[in-house]
């Protein structure tokens, strides 16, 4: 059987535990926008027929002006980011990979599924998430590793961060989610960004058709709607502020995260109890008993975490 690896989500966990059904709860254990891009009308054809080559070229148009992608540089879609973290260990040059940590845990679980070992800053690969997973921290250069791999998941909440400039050069790839900032988590769709000598051997294993067809229009869209992505930035970062006044009401303090999720200093065990309690989900970490990280409720939902908070369920 497979290792089951530490993620947010697992509403079935959390009703096992704490009771309810998956009505009852609010589940703010990831780091997805709540309030999604609005979903178009689809055609037929976008469920019926295999996806097309200009639809893929529009979709792969919109990504490039949206990101700035730098001429000539390669930008590959996937059926999710999970799917490409979990194959680009093939890309890698050398026995061993640098992945500063505490950070998102499929890097480490891709490169050893592929038999590399997670060695020092002295590794021909390094991993970076940025900003990083729980805890927000920007990437900073190290080396002048073979294969730099940069995770960019959260980083559409913070455009003038992203490093996708760095594409340009050989051995650099930038990796990026429509899960997170977008809101739509379930239609697995995800971005590899590099040079094309880079990328060749993932947009070979990826094959054709990696990204359906509601896939294709829905990212071409929601990529091309640079309004709707002004106005939602705006919208987090109030709503993260929003957050934190609420926490720290309550006596957590803010130590990182992004404004699609934010992390604090408490008894994590015991505020993760205590909101299971109010059937509203938190995450915590194996490697910490002092983080919580919570996502963002939905607007209507400000309300009711701000109970559970006064009323001592955390």
């Amino acid at each position: 059987m497979a290792e089951t690896r530490d993620h947010g989500g697992g509403i079935d966990a959390a009703i096992a535990r704490w009771g309810g059904t998956r009505a009852d709860w609010l589940d703010l254990s990831t780091g997805i926008n709540p309030v999604p891009y609005p979903l178009p009308d689809f055609a037929a054809s976008d469920w019926t027929a295999l996806p097309d080559r200009a639809a893929e070229a529009a979709l792969v148009a919109a990504a490039r002006r949206f990101w700035k992608v730098p001429e000539g540089v390669m930008v590959l879609p996937a059926p999710g980011a999970s799917a490409l973290i979990a194959a680009l260990p093939i890309l890698a040059p050398g026995g061993s990979v640098h992945i500063p940590g505490p950070t998102y845990n499929e890097h480490a679980a891709a490169f050893q599924a592929h038999g590399i070992a997670i060695g020092d800053a002295t590794a021909d690969t390094h991993v970076t998430v940025h900003p990083n997973n729980p805890d927000g921290r920007l990437f900073a250069p190290e080396g002048d590793p073979a294969l730099r791999i940069i995770d960019e998941s959260f980083c559409d909440v913070m455009p003038e961060a992203s490093e996708v400039a760095r594409c340009a050069r050989p051995g650099t790839v930038v990796l990026k989610s429509f899960g997170k900032f977008w809101g739509l988590a379930g239609l697995r769709l995800g971005f590899a960004i590099g040079h094309t000598g880079t990328l060749a051997p993932l947009a070979a294993r990826m094959g054709p058709w990696a990204v359906s067809g509601p896939a294709l229009r829905v990212g071409a869209m929601a990529l091309s709607d640079h309004d709707w992505a002004g106005r939602t930035r705006a919208r987090l970062t109030r709503d993260a502020a929003r957050l934190d006044g609420l926490m720290a009401q309550a006596g957590a303090e803010v130590v990182g995260g992004t404004t699609l999720f934010r992390l604090y200093d408490v008894d994590a065990a015991a505020w993760h109890d205590r909101l299971g309690r109010a059937r509203i989900l938190s995450r915590v970490f194996p490697y910490s008993d002092r983080w919580l990280r919570l996502g963002l409720p939905q607007p209507d939902a400000f309300d009711r975490l701000a109970v559970a908070l006064t009323d001592g369920a955390a």
